[in-house]
C-alpha cells in the first residue's frame, strides 16, 4: 500500500514521477493547469480531441520544457464543472489508478476540484487511487503474459489548496487521508474474500478469516461450531448446509465503541460461499460466479473491519450466517420444513432460495440483542436485478428513517441504492399450508419483494432494513473502480452510515 502525505506546495515545485491535473469538460482548466508555465496543457489535451469527459487521459512527458518538477503530467477529465461531486473525482482517478500504479511517486491536485468539503474530497482521491488500482492476481503463475505488473506505487502528494492551512485545517485532512486508506483497505479485503475460489473458501474458512481479522483489529470473535448451532436451534443455518461435507457456521463480532448500555447497530449478511442452488440446482451459467454468494458476508466483515480501526463512538454486532448449498444425500428437500431460532417454522419450496433461510436465524437472533435498528445485506434475487440493473442496490424495510439514513450514506460514498416496497398485500404469496411461511412466492413476480417479506417475519418490531445487493456486488464487468469480479458494495455504505450513526443518540435502548 502506497504512503500518502498532504501538502500545499505549488504543483509545479513537486518532485514526482507523474503529476495528475483534472480537466473540466470543455476541455477547461481545472485546478494545476495554470500552474504549468512551460506549455499549454489545455491546448494540448483538445488537439489530442478530448473533451474532458470522465477519466479521459493524456499523458504527457515533461522533457524539460514543462516548467514543473515532476517527469510527466497526467491530464484526466473529471466531467462538466457544474456537476463534478466527489465521486467524480474518485472515479476519475479510479480510471487512471491501473497506470498509476506503475509509477513509483504520484502527486495531485484533484482533491481542490470540489469547493466545498475539502474532507471529503481528499477521502475520494485516496480511495479512487487504491480502489481503481486494485487486482486479484492470488492465483496467477507470474508466467503467463496476461499477469498484471506488480504495484510499484509508493507514495502519492495529495495537493490541497493554498487556502487550506492552518493546523486543524491540516489535522482534519490528514485524518481524511487515513480514513480513506482504512476504508479501501477493507474494500480489498472484503473483494478479496468474494473472489476467492469457493474450494478455498469454505464456511469454515470464512470463519477463520473473521477470527483473524477481528484479533488484528481488537473485535471480540466467536464462531458458533455446528454443534452449537444445533444446541442453538438455528435450523435454516443448518438445513442450508446439511448438503455439504463442509459444515455451517455463524460468524459473531462486537464492536464496543460506544457506552456499555447503549444499543448496539445489528449487522448481518448472506455468507453462502457456494450456491450450487442445492437439489433445485441451477444451470452451469447460473453456477459459475456463485462463489460471490457470500458477498453480503464479506461487506459485513470488511465494515466491521474499518469499524474496529476507525473507532466510533458507537457500539456494533454482527451475526454472519455461512453454509455452503450443495446437493447431495443428506440435503434439505423441497418439501421439508425447517425451525429457525426462536421459534418460527419455514417450508422449503425451493432449495436455491436458501440466503433468506439462513439470514432468518441471523436477524432472529441480533432481534434478541435488542439492538436499535438490523441492517443485513445480501445477494439475494435476481429480481432485484432485474428491477434495478448492476449498478444500484434495492433497500426495503420496515423503518423510513432507516432506510432514508442509509441511502444517503450510500449516495455520499457513491454506492446508490433505491428504496423498493416492502409491500404487505404480497404476504399472502408466502403463505403456507403445513408452516409459518415459505421461503419462495406462489408465482415469479415481485421476487424480490417476497423475499424482503421473508426476512421481516424475524425481525420482530426492530427497526429493520435488507439490502439486497445480488447487481453490484459481483457485476462480472469492470467498473470505474474496480476490475471484472468483486466490487465490495455495499462495505463504504456501512462505514459511513456507522460513523455517522455514532454521532446522533440511539433511538431505542437496551
Amino acid at each position: 500500500m502506497p504512503t500518502f502525505v498532504y501538502s500545499t506546495d505549488s504543483p509545479a515545485t513537486v518532485r514526482a514521477d507523474v503529476l495528475v491535473l483534472p480537466i473540466f469538460e470543455g476541455p477547461e482548466a481545472g485546478p494545476g493547469i495554470k500552474d504549468v508555465k512551460g506549455a499549454d496543457l489545455l491546448a494540448l489535451y483538445a488537439e489530442a480531441k478530448l473533451k474532458g469527459k470522465k477519466g479521459e487521459p493524456l499523458l504527457v512527458p515533461n522533457t524539460g520544457g514543462l516548467g514543473v518538477a515532476a517527469k510527466s503530467v497526467l491530464l484526466v477529465g473529471v466531467g462538466k464543472r457544474r456537476d463534478v461531486t466527489t465521486d467524480s473525482l474518485r472515479r476519475a482517478l479510479g480510471r487512471v489508478a491501473p497506470q498509476l500504479a506503475k509509477r513509483r511517486t504520484v502527486a495531485t491536485t484533484f482533491p481542490q476540484v470540489v469547493g466545498r468539503s475539502p474532507e471529503d474530497a481528499v477521502q475520494a482521491t485516496v480511495e479512487g487511487v487504491l480502489l481503481g488500482a486494485y487486482r486479484f492476481d492470488r492465483y496467477k503463475s507470474g508466467k503467463n503474459e496476461d499477469h498484471p505488473e506488480k504495484p510499484a506505487l509508493r507514495t502519492v502528494t495529495v495537493l490541497g489548496s493554498p487556502r487550506w492551512t492552518g493546523r486543524a485545517v491540516v489535522r482534519s485532512l490528514e485524518e481524511s487521508i487515513a480514513r480513506g486508506d482504512i476504508v479501501s483497505d477493507a474494500v480489498a479485503w472484503a473483494r478479496d474474500l468474494v473472489n476467492t475460489p469457493a474450494g478455498d473458501l469454505t464456511p469454515e474458512d470464512l470463519a477463520g478469516h473473521a477470527a483473524q481479522m477481528a484479533k488484528e483489529v481488537g473485535l471480540e470473535c466467536k464462531v458458533w461450531t455446528e454443534a452449537e448451532l444445533q444446541r442453538g436451534k438455528f435450523g435454516g443455518i443448518l438445513g442450508v448446509g446439511q448438503g455439504s461435507v463442509n459444515p455451517p457456521r455463524m460468524i459473531e463480532l462486537k464492536y464496543k465503541g460506544g457506552p456499555s448500555g447503549q444499543a448496539p447497530i445489528a449487522l448481518t449478511g448472506k455468507g453462502i460461499t457456494f450456491d450450487s442452488g442445492g437439489l433445485s440446482i441451477k444451470d452451469a451459467a447460473g453456477m459459475e460466479w456463485m462463489k460471490c454468494d457470500m458477498a453480503g458476508a464479506a461487506s459485513i466483515l470488511a465494515a466491521l473491519k474499518a469499524i474496529a480501526r476507525l473507532k466510533p463512538n458507537v457500539n456494533v454486532i454482527a451475526a454472519i450466517p455461512s453454509s455452503e448449498n450443495m446437493p447431495s444425500g443428506s440435503a434439505i428437500r423441497p418439501g421439508d420444513v425447517l425451525k429457525h431460532r426462536g421459534g418460527k417454522t419455514s417450508e422449503v419450496v425451493n432449495t436455491d432460495a436458501e440466503g433468506r433461510l439462513v439470514l432468518a436465524d441471523a436477524l432472529a437472533y441480533l432481534a434478541e440483542r435488542k439492538p436499535r435498528v438490523i441492517i443485513d445485506t445480501a445477494t439475494l434475487t435476481g429480481a432485484c436485478m432485474v428491477a434495478l440493473g448492476r449498478d444500484i442496490y434495492g433497500v426495503f424495510g420496515n423503518d423510513r428513517g432507516l432506510i432514508r439514513d442509509i441511502l444517503a450514506a450510500g449516495e455520499a460514498v457513491g454506492e446508490p441504492g433505491w428504496e423498493l416496497p416492502l409491500h404487505r398485500d404480497y404476504r399472502h404469496l408466502i403463505k403456507s399450508q403445513v408452516a409459518d411461511v415459505r421461503n419462495a412466492g406462489k408465482d415469479r413476480w415481485g421476487g424480490a419483494i417476497t423475499a424482503a417479506l421473508f426476512l421481516a417475519e424475524f425481525v420482530g418490531d426492530t427497526p429493520w432494513a435488507h439490502l439486497d445487493i445480488a447487481g453490484p456486488a459481483f457485476p462480472e464487468k469492470a467498473g470505474d473502480y474496480w476490475p471484472n469480479g468483486a466490487t465490495g458494495v455495499p462495505t463504504r455504505t456501512l462505514v459511513q452510515y456507522v460513523l455517522i450513526q455514532a454521532t446522533r443518540p440511539s433511538r431505542r435502548s437496551g
